[in-house]
């Protein structure tokens, strides 16, 4: 069997984050200038937790809390990550089993990447793992809207 394909090899680099220093309306901008629904909390390169658009929702604004609100009133702390020489076949099998979609890849507790269920979905082989996990994280009950 050829060896096994790592995470490193198709994560993504370019990760927009942001720190404790920011607040949810700039998380929230972010989220909207580049498209995206997660985004990683560091602290200087270290991986201090994430926040989704629906943590923004949820903590925030549901909460009625204001756009001068700190990043950690809505951030997840408890968050799964993964080293970045774990096997894409691994990385689908944690993204199934937690339901997630996005998960940030660390070395030595610092932020090197993200790997999403679509990153998985469009690697030829992996693509019975990947929408393994997508079918297993889509059967929740929440509305398709919802997430």
């Amino acid at each position: 069997m050829a060896d096994a394909r790592t995470v490193k090899q198709i994560m993504a680099t370019d990760c927009v984050t942001v720190t404790l220093q920011d607040n949810v309306y700039e998380i929230a901008l972010k989220m909207k200038q580049h498209d995206i629904g997660f985004i990683p909390v560091v602290d200087g390169k270290k991986l201090v937790g994430v926040v989704t658009d629906r943590d923004l929702v949820i903590r925030g604004y549901a909460e009625k809390k204001s756009g001068s609100t700190a990043v950690a009133e809505v951030i997840s702390k408890d968050i799964t990550s993964i080293d970045a020489n774990t096997t894409v076949e691994e990385a689908a099998k944690i993204m199934a089993k937690d339901q997630i979609r996005r998960l940030p890849v660390v070395e030595n507790g610092n932020l090197v990447g993200v790997v999403a269920i679509g990153d998985l979905a469009v690697r030829g082989k992996f693509e019975d793992e990947a929408g393994e996990a997508l079918s297993v994280i889509s059967s929740d009950r929440t509305p398709v809207g919802a997430r």
